[in-house]
């Protein structure tokens, strides 16, 4: 019997999701991502269902992104796990973005890459104290994915790309400053709010508005506390300037460049954590969010997984996972190591299409709401 990755009642016609691997902080596996997006289509199809909440189980994450050691381990061993992981996992982050009913996402706790994915198509994120949010891709030579070609190049001024290019990150204040989260909840709020949910007293109508109304009300008056001013509020005017940048190199010069005394100490930190990142994919990842602002998630979504293949070509994604992962020796041997180093032509050749002649595994990714 199939492990139970993802529990699920239904309860007041809302229908209650928890990703459960609370040891591996829920953490997707391939196994879980088939799993939740069975729940999720026949909770489309449930007429008995007007709504759906999905949170994390235990008390430390949402979802810590995808398993990246069992990817690795795919990787080294010659199987498909890590090629089936992707082409599994981008449908059901595309299809999350368009659920035809009230999806709310409950991120009260870390929340990086694959949970990324499934919780920014939501139409209620909701962010509490526990929340940790970041797309940290970089630090392990990979980029940001789950449709972060999308979600993050739309943020204003240069908040995409300072998150991307940085992977820092984010607490409750900064994820709804940055447009990433929509409400906070504080602790004693998140504990009453599964029972609030079930114990709304609307008649049983199929009418998403209604549950829609009614779930914001409960969530309004469960919120009623002010968060501190976000910390990026403080530093914006810096991004916006720095992360403008044409280029990685001349988004480092920038930063070394600043004398501002309320930046300077922001800058010298980041310019030291973005040299820690993998060159190449620093490149990739600000070509990524620039061609990706101009494109639909679909188109992005199949950017993304092109960049996946080449990826495991090109080499610093495995190198990343083994030195920050597997041997922890922080330590990776990129290629190049310098930002110097890394070529427009490089950079342009992991955007080629590797499907040439033959079907793309997400061609047909817009008939994924079929379920509607």
């Amino acid at each position: 019997m199939a492990e139970r990755l993802i529990q699920s009642e239904i309860r007041n016609r809302i229908a209650f999701i928890t990703l459960n691997r609370p040891a591996a902080l829920n953490a997707l596996s391939l196994d879980m991502i088939v799993q939740l997006r069975l729940a999720l289509e026949q909770f489309a199809a449930d007429a008995s269902v007007n709504a759906v909440l999905i949170k994390g189980a235990g008390e430390k994450a949402f979802c810590a992104g995808g398993d990246i050691r069992a990817i690795y381990e795919s990787y080294r061993n010659g199987d498909s796990l890590h090629r089936d992981f992707f082409v599994t996992e981008y449908p059901l982050d595309y299809l999350l973005h368009s659920y035809p009913k009230p999806y709310i996402a409950l991120i009260d706790g870390i929340v990086m890459g694959g949970g990324m994915g499934i919780s920014q198509g939501s139409r209620l994120r909701i962010a509490g104290d526990r929340t940790r949010m970041a797309m940290p891709e970089v630090a392990i030579g990979f980029f940001p994915d789950v449709g972060a070609s999308y979600f993050l190049s739309r943020l204003d001024g240069a908040l995409g790309s300072y998150l991307a290019l940085t992977g820092v990150q984010i607490r409750a204040a900064d994820a709804l400053y940055a447009g990433l989260a929509d409400v906070y909840l504080p602790r004693t709020s998140v504990d009453l709010l599964e029972s609030e949910l079930a114990a709304l007293t609307l008649s049983d109508t199929h009418r998403s508005e209604d549950w829609r109304a009614a779930i914001n009300g409960v969530i309004q008056r469960l919120a009623g506390v002010d968060l501190p001013p976000a910390p990026l509020a403080a530093i914006r005017p810096a991004i916006d300037q720095h992360f403008a940048a044409a280029s990685v190199p001349a988004l480092l010069k920038s930063l070394e460049g600043e004398i501002r005394p309320q930046f300077l100490e922001w800058a010298t930190q980041t310019v030291d954590l973005i040299n820690t990142r993998s060159p190449t994919m620093l490149a990739v990842t600000q070509d990524l969010l620039k061609r990706g602002k101009s494109m639909s998630l679909a188109e992005c979504l199949r950017m993304e997984l092109g960049l996946v293949r080449h990826c495991f070509i090109q080499g610093d994604f495995i190198e990343g996972v083994r030195a920050m992962i597997i041997d922890k020796d922080n330590a990776p041997m990129w290629r190049p190591q310098h930002i110097e180093e890394v070529d427009d032509a490089s950079v342009e050749a992991m955007f080629a299409d590797p499907w040439v002649g033959a079907t793309h595994p997400l061609a047909n990714l817009e008939g994924v709401i079929a379920c509607n």
